[in-house]
């Protein structure tokens, strides 16, 4: 995949068509390398996302929810102090590079007028997101602030002058003056065996990606000279007016393009733009690269936490093994004391008869130091200290496995739930004391976030909480004893409730597929699923956030599936009435 120059441009039309003459009405920065802002054009409110992710960097309309951080950080606040209710005047690409520039008109504190940029440079790990004053070229501020010995070409610090970055070689191909001598020569070049095609034409074309040069070596195969070239190229280019939005394989790999590549094999059109497509194809491996921004240094305490219950769990159980010679030591002490009057001094092991075993004599090791008595009183006291071990050790292995039961279960929310949900489970572990609170950070009084609603194909409400404090309060507070509670069995995953007393056999198995997506089998088929009423449902005291007991249930055996999931995220046309079922 790549968002090149050519894809940018589609990008910048279609962008231009439904915000130039926009006002920024809301501004926000759910992620730390990602803005958005909603934009109040044509009659609706659209969310724009600027993203300088080195992976991931673009600018696209997204319907993909996020949430917000508590506390907003500088760049945001510097941008609704200039952008709040600015108007948009024009969408531009520099050239045909990765640099998308918004012009925007906005009114400063004394109300007069202010000509302002935001500027996206998408350009890998060194993408950024700046916001400049158009007249004087001074940077207010940027997304990520790069210090002075890491990029010597220009300063990228608020109050600098804004330098453009070295732009790409090669001719713009949607408006350039290339003359016949430069096609003559390509021609040349092109014919020359020894040469690769793919890099004369990213060399004679700005802003080419692979995906895009492939394609325009497979357009002009056939020209027999500099003209037919010339033709087969500018026929290519003129297809970009007229966008239809592609996802498709090539060289087996999973690409995405403005227009139909030929190149693309199992091609999948369809979307309304090139926005929708975005979300399609980069949606997932955006949520899991947003997510690990901002669950990495949870994930890493996480991490060490488990690893250090392992290692614990590891020496219990050598300890326990290790104890399982008490009764052992206890024949030994017995049988020293019966035969006394036979360990001779200062020995250093007897071979005694052992009673408990008819014609198996048994040696018994002895310090020379100690009397026989003493001996014997010695491996009494061993007795009683491992008899003793097994029952604590015994107590501490069943704690430290369900610690880490619950632990690996966090781990698991995390990998399957959303990065708007990672706030609860950060909350939930401050409160259990595996994380400590940043005292720096001003205090608000938190609020779970809801759990997340389905639908059934019948249109019967189905909630599913993503983490341990979402589950409690799905579970205990929200549902009503005569829901339907399902959750997998002896699986960590989410908590499900359906929102009907008596739900359809087909209702049961949609939420069973959705508890078992929402868990940590969600790469596995036939899971079971637990589904029981919430009357049954009861949480023993001190127990952990999420832990629940429940009997007289039954059992569904299903396989997760995305794509279903995505469906029931739907709301049908018509929405089941459950208030009647439920009285």
């Amino acid at each position: 995949m790549s968002f090149d120059g050519t894809f940018l441009h589609a990008m910048t039309a279609e962008l231009a068509q439904q915000f130039v003459g926009g006002r920024i009405s809301k501004i926000q920065q759910p992620y730390p390398l990602e803005v958005v802002l909603t934009i109040r054009s044509q009659r609706k409110n659209l969310p724009l996302l600027l993203s300088a992710n080195a992976s991931l960097a673009r600018a696209q309309v997204t319907t993909i929810p996020y949430a917000n951080p508590q506390t907003a950080p500088n760049f945001v606040m510097t941008l609704r102090k200039y952008l709040e209710n600015a108007s948009i005047e024009s969408i531009e690409q520099v050239q045909n590079d990765r640099i998308l520039m918004i012009n925007l008109r906005s009114r400063d504190e004394l109300g007069d007028q202010e000509d302002l940029q935001l500027i996206t440079e998408i350009m890998g790990r060194h993408s950024n997101i700046f916001l400049i004053e158009k007249s004087s070229q001074r940077i207010l501020e940027l997304i990520k602030h790069v210090s002075p010995d890491q990029n010597r070409y220009r300063l990228l610090m608020p109050g600098a002058q804004y330098v453009q970055p070295e732009l790409a070689d090669g001719f713009d191909p949607f408006d350039s003056q290339i003359t016949a001598a430069d096609w003559e020569q390509v021609w040349l070049q092109l014919r020359d065996l020894k040469n690769k095609p793919r890099q004369i034409w990213q060399h004679f074309y700005q802003g080419l990606g692979t995906d895009t040069a492939l394609e325009l070596i497979n357009q002009t195969r056939g020209a027999g000279d500099a003209t037919e070239l010339v033709e087969l190229a500018t026929t290519f280019w003129r297809r970009f007016d007229q966008v239809t939005p592609t996802i498709g394989l090539q060289n087996e790999k999973l690409q995405f393009a403005a227009i139909p590549y030929e190149t693309f094999a199992d091609r999948r059109t369809g979307f309304a733009n090139l926005s929708e497509m975005l979300d399609c194809f980069l949606g997932q491996k955006a949520e899991s690269d947003r997510k690990h921004q901002i669950a990495s240094a949870l994930m890493q305490r996480l991490s060490t936490v488990i690893k250090r219950n392992e290692k614990k769990l590891k020496k219990l159980n050598q300890t326990l093994a290790s104890a399982q010679n008490a009764d052992e030591n206890r024949v030994k002490g017995e049988i020293l004391t019966t035969y006394l009057g036979q360990v001779p001094e200062h020995a250093a092991k007897v071979t005694l008869a052992n009673y408990y075993e008819e014609n198996q004599p048994i040696t018994i090791a002895l310090s020379p130091a100690l009397t026989p008595a003493k001996n014997a009183q010695k491996y009494f006291t061993r007795y009683q200290k491992d008899k003793n071990a097994k029952i604590y050790v015994s107590q501490q292995i069943e704690e430290t496995q369900a610690e880490l039961d619950y632990l690996n279960g966090i781990s698991a929310q995390i990998d399957v739930g959303e990065p708007k949900d990672i706030e609860d489970v950060r909350v939930e572990l401050i409160q259990q004391g595996i994380l400590r609170p940043d005292n720096k950070k001003k205090k608000r009084k938190f609020k779970i976030s809801p759990a997340e609603q389905f639908y059934a194909s019948d249109g019967t409400s189905i909630l599913v909480g993503k983490n341990n404090l979402q589950n409690d309060q799905l579970t205990l507070k929200k549902a009503r004893k005569s829901d339907l509670w399902l959750h997998t069995k002896n699986i960590p995953g989410s908590h499900v409730i359906i929102e009907d007393a008596d739900p359809s056999e087909e209702t049961i198995m949609e939420a069973a597929k959705l508890a078992a997506y929402f868990s940590k089998a969600r790469q596995s088929s036939q899971v079971p699923v637990d589904y029981v009423k919430v009357k049954a449902i009861r949480k023993p005291n001190g127990a952990k956030p999420g832990f629940v007991i429940y009997t007289g249930q039954k059992t569904a055996y299903v396989t997760p599936n995305a794509d279903l999931v995505e469906q029931l995220r739907k709301r049908p046309l018509i929405q089941k009435n459950t208030d009647q079922t439920n009285q």
